[in-house]
């Protein structure tokens, strides 16, 4: 299907049927709301294009999912973070999952399941070479032992895309599993963050039995895999937060319709640069070209345009931040995680001075 029959078919279709969220706002609202629209859109036939048929998809290409992103978020169905995960995971059991594995998919594409992904460590966030959960082989099962934090979504979580030790230290000793999160041995503790939604926990493993069918890929292939999910999060996954970074732009210029030109402006030209760069990622990523390095300048930008804006609303509305519950404020505390969340500021612009611009290591 074309990207623009497929865009004006399925904003008549959202026009028709009505998927507003009615809940209260919180966090188990808005994994309600989540599921409700994934589960709509996935019976109309939307969720399923631009997914392999193989997966429970009907093809097309990969850009019709960031389209379909794009306009769930534009009209506020569902909140972007929780929405995105889906473009993380799926692609990962794609890639690397047995046939047995890859029929979970549909599961998470249709809302009937939440997954969660299991890789930064309390001391190894940015560093994940160095995470110490291990993978110990006992017959026909794998016994897990260790400790995860923000993991997103794991108290509401089906399933665990998860990175352990299974070798020695480095990259080669690293796998991955496909972990069901209630097995038993596994613990999960919310942890309660500033903006109000504890949407990330610790997640525990005691002598966790996960069977040795449940690898992804093979034994030592789990940092590949971990760097392959890179890319998925900065294409699909960033096209739809800028919808969402635009939506809150809009809704900024109504509230302060007499703000200063100069600030409007330079907020509007941080989102208009990372929109140009993310389109030209979205469509080297439909063409089947290699993303690598050059997505942390996508990071880079998403995040200083992010913090931007709402640095922007703070000044622009005196006290919607400092006092209150108004949805700036919750908006404004998760936006100080930009430039923390997948990945650092200083590491990716690290890996910009290494990788693409051969600065060497001073």
């Amino acid at each position: 299907m074309h990207v623009d029959e497929f865009r004006t078919g399925l904003r008549a279709w959202l026009d028709e049927h009505d998927l507003r969220p009615v809940h209260d706002g919180s966090l188990d609202g808005h994994m309600a709301q989540l599921s409700r629209v994934r589960r709509a859109l996935f019976d109309a036939g939307w969720m399923r294009w631009g997914w392999p048929e193989h997966a429970g998809g009907l093809g097309g290409p990969v850009i019709l999912r960031a389209v379909l992103g794009e306009e769930v978020v534009a009209r506020d169905l569902a909140e972007p973070g929780i929405y995105t995960l889906i473009e993380v995971l799926a692609p990962t059991l794609i890639r690397y999952a047995s046939p047995e594995l890859l029929g979970f998919v549909p599961k998470l594409l249709a809302g009937e399941e939440t997954w969660c992904q299991g890789f930064s460590e309390p001391g190894t966030g940015s560093d994940l070479a160095s995470l110490s959960t291990r993978a110990v082989r006992d017959g026909d099962a794998w016994v897990i032992d260790g400790q995860k934090v923000w993991t997103s979504l794991a108290q509401y979580a089906r399933r665990c895309v998860l990175l352990t030790r299974t070798g020695g230290p480095g990259h080669r000793g690293i796998s991955a599993f496909l972990v069901d999160m209630d097995s038993p041995g596994i613990t999960v503790r919310p942890i309660e963050t500033m903006h109000g939604r504890d949407e990330f926990a610790e997640v525990f493993f005691d002598g966790v039995r996960v069977p040795a069918a449940r690898m992804l890929g093979a034994e030592g292939q789990g940092w590949e895999i971990a760097m392959s999910i890179l890319p998925d999060e900065r294409s699909s996954c960033f096209w739809q937060r800028i919808a969402y970074l635009y939506n809150r732009l809009d809704r900024l210029l109504a509230e302060a319709p007499a703000a200063s030109p100069r600030q409007l402006g330079e907020a509007f030209l941080d989102l208009h640069a990372i929109r140009c760069r993310s389109r030209l990622t979205q469509h080297r990523r439909t063409r089947g070209d290699r993303l690598g390095a050059e997505t942390s300048v996508d990071k880079v930008l998403l995040a200083t345009a992010e913090q931007r804006l709402f640095d922007t609303a703070r000044d622009l509305l005196p006290g919607a931040v400092e006092y209150g519950d108004s949805p700036w404020r919750e908006e404004y505390l998760y936006s100080r995680a930009a430039t923390i969340y997948g990945g650092t500021a200083e590491i990716q612009r690290n890996i910009i001075a290494k990788r693409l611009l051969s600065l060497g290591n001073e």
